[in-house]
């Protein structure tokens, strides 16, 4: 019977032959995931016999991998903010990145115990809002989502991480009234051009969803829809935080200045 060692050796070489960057890294980590020695427990364990199932359940995740699934996906869930977020096919895979977006929302909420009330617009698997409903305890925050499955999978992760009762979910359009007044909206929309689905890897145009990604012919059209909505959902010393592709911030600035914003805090990822 071959070892661990063999085992993930063997499955380095196929993501190497492949052509992964990272295929002892990959290899490594979904060894881990498969026979949950995870946090370096592996190492003291390498030599010993590879089971059965640690063989069947490998070789499936190096397939998946292969097929260019995203590790997260395979694990099915990721980190962000230092929190762990399960996924769904409903909710957009959570990037290191947008913890730009947390830490310049922070900025605005200065108050450690103030009793803050946040709005997060397109919520997703929820890590923006857990995120910062963490980091201020007395905040309470709701978070929007069209999609249903993606709000399900939210609340789950609230749960988990017991900030459930300081959140409210509400499944509605970027365009829909929202009831409330927030001391600051938080918002990853869709930005990307449909024109650019070619340039996007496999692992994010194959895996995340459509709706969570593309918004229409110049990656502007949830801009559009949210920006009206959330001028009057503000407070009058209230901030909309809000991320942007590469190129958009003049146009989103424009936006906002027509419904009367003197001030965006733009959150600009230069790819996804």
């Amino acid at each position: 019977m071959p070892t661990l060692a063999d085992i993930r050796r063997r499955g380095e070489q196929r993501l190497q032959a492949a052509g992964f960057a990272s295929a002892g890294l990959e290899a490594r980590w979904l060894l881990e995931a498969v026979t949950g020695l995870e946090g370096g427990a592996l190492r003291g364990r390498e030599n010993d016999e590879a089971t059965s199932q640690d063989l069947l359940l490998f070789e499936n995740v190096i397939g998946r991998r292969l097929a260019h699934e995203p590790l997260a996906r395979i694990a099915g869930w990721r980190e962000f903010w230092g929190l762990r977020f399960a996924l769904n096919s409903d909710t957009l895979e959570p990037r290191p990145d947008s913890e730009t977006l947390i830490t310049t929302a922070l900025k605005y909420l200065p108050d450690t115990q103030a009793p803050y009330h946040l709005l997060d617009m397109g919520t997703g698997t929820g890590c923006l809002l857990a995120a910062l409903l963490h980091e201020r305890p007395a905040a309470q925050g709701v978070a929007l989502d069209r999609s249903l499955g993606a709000l399900q999978q939210a609340r789950k992760n609230m749960t988990t991480l017991k900030l459930v009762n300081r959140a409210t979910f509400v499944q509605a359009d970027w365009a829909a009234p929202v009831q409330g007044q927030f001391d600051l909206i938080i918002s990853n929309p869709p930005y990307i051009r449909t024109n650019e689905m070619d340039e996007l890897a496999p692992e994010v145009v194959g895996h995340d969803p459509y709706n969570a990604l593309f918004a229409g012919a110049d990656g502007l059209e949830a801009y559009r829809q949210m920006i009206p909505q959330a001028s009057a959902n503000l407070k009058p010393t209230g901030v909309l935080v809000l991320e942007l592709g590469r190129g958009q911030a003049e146009a989103v600035r424009r936006l906002g200045e027509a419904v009367g914003f003197n001030f965006l805090a733009l959150v600009v990822r230069p790819t996804r």
